[in-house]
């Protein structure tokens, strides 16, 4: 170890990572102390890493993060996540954050202050890349002042500010291309609670846990959009039809519009209530459609079936195909109609809710349509406590399913029960 050279021990260190492994470490001798004051690019204070920061005075943690990071000289990424710890004095943070600023490329920040900390006043300007903030307020954003010239991947979560503060702070982001919006304590200023946003370099974005009366999204380049315990009355994505990844988690919204999904490859939905028509129309176009997942949805028209001549028509490259099983007046949510294959289908997940006697009929009438299927998952819910009419139509699913595998040898079976 003595002859490593120094800039490899700050690497070493650097990927330890932990404030205070990186502490004991450098302990070591001298060398190693050198290597975390010059070569150290990497630092983390997390109150889940070391449950002693729970039991130091709010003072005293307040000087040891003070002591350890004023003993480096080129942290590039810093990471400071104090949660269920008292509130700290803005003075020290403020100071952590003047001291690393020009060097840092990625601030994760997740500490309450008294009085609040204007990170984008602290940061901005800079080479700062990513940005990860929570349970901090931002307020009076002013683009030609606070920008982030370098700025590509930047999360809120927990983080009070309002609709038009969101929209310039994004406008002060020109290089951004990942941004996560959770649980966001929205102000408006009127009545009617509106956002909108718009980036023409944005990518990948995923929206959780926030509640809209409208919500507009103007992002030219798009490709993945995430909306996930969301309550929005109107969505609109403006688009120049970059988007592949569509993924709606337990959404309500009374009107969705995504223009341009000719290129969508990937559609997650699940915990939704569809007004299919509308829903088909807009997802009709994907011809070049991958992976389809329909889990848990709930149609708006309760005599509304999908068949599978639709899927096998509108999406003929789709090579995993997930669907859920509902029963609903002696109807399949998914009907068997048709006569076209879905050629290219290798995975096939299929679940139930509540299990029927006709859920191993209609796994059957799916495993006849895909010639070519490599990999069949069951997925079910079993209660813990089993009636005794449950057990009877578990083992007669099983006994179905054994007997109806002895026809698909080549295909491999998975039973995932929760």
């Amino acid at each position: 170890m003595e002859y490593l050279p120094v800039e490899v021990i700050g690497n070493i260190l650097s990927r330890l990572g932990a404030a205070r492994d990186v502490v004991i470490a450098s302990a070591t001798c001298r060398k190693w102390r050198e290597a975390c004051r010059d070569h150290l690019d990497t630092l983390s204070f997390n109150s889940d890493d070391w449950p002693v920061y729970h039991d130091l005075t709010t003072n005293r943690l307040e000087i040891l993060i003070t002591q350890t990071i004023f003993q480096t000289r080129g942290l590039q990424c810093l990471s400071i996540v104090m949660d269920d710890v008292d509130e700290f004095s803005a003075a020290p943070v403020i100071a952590w954050l003047m001291y690393t600023r020009e060097t840092l490329r990625r601030l994760l920040y997740n500490v309450r202050t008294t009085p609040n900390v204007n990170i984008l006043e602290k940061c901005g300007r800079q080479k700062l890349e990513v940005l990860d903030l929570a349970h901090n307020s931002i307020t009076g954003v002013e683009p030609s002042y606070q920008r982030f010239p370098c700025l590509k991947s930047m999360s809120l979560s927990c983080v009070s500010i309002s609709a038009l503060d969101l929209s310039l702070l994004l406008t002060a982001c020109p290089k951004i291309e990942v941004l996560s919006l959770v649980n966001l304590e929205i102000a408006m200023s009127d009545a009617q609670a509106t956002m909108e946003l718009s980036s023409p370099t944005l990518k990948n974005i995923k929206v959780e846990a926030i509640s809209l009366d409208k919500f507009i999204l103007e992002a030219d380049s798009l490709e993945s959009l995430y909306l996930k315990d969301c309550t929005l009355e109107y969505f609109d994505l403006i688009g120049k039809g970059t988007l592949k990844l569509l993924k709606i988690d337990d959404v309500s919204v009374l009107h969705l519009e995504i223009e341009s999904t000719e290129n969508l490859e990937v559609l997650d939905v699940s915990s939704f209530t569809i007004v299919w028509p509308k829903f088909y129309q807009m997802i009709s176009r994907s011809s070049k459609m991958r992976r389809l997942r329909l889990w848990g949805v709930v149609f708006d028209d309760e005599d509304e079936i999908v068949d599978l001549e639709t899927i096998a028509i509108c999406f003929p490259q789709l090579s995993h195909l997930s669907l859920s099983y509902d029963l609903r007046d002696g109807l399949l949510n998914y009907g068997l109609q048709g006569p076209t294959q879905l050629e290219n289908v290798a995975v096939l997940e299929l679940g139930w809710t509540v299990i029927s006697d006709l859920f191993s009929q209609w796994v059957a009438g799916l495993l006849e349509r895909c010639p070519n299927l490599k990999k069949l998952v069951i997925h079910g819910v079993v209660s813990e406590t089993k009636t005794h009419g449950e057990c009877y139509l578990l083992a007669n699913f099983t006994s179905s399913i054994v007997r109806l595998m002895r026809k698909y040898m080549h295909v491999e079976v998975q039973f995932v029960y929760e």
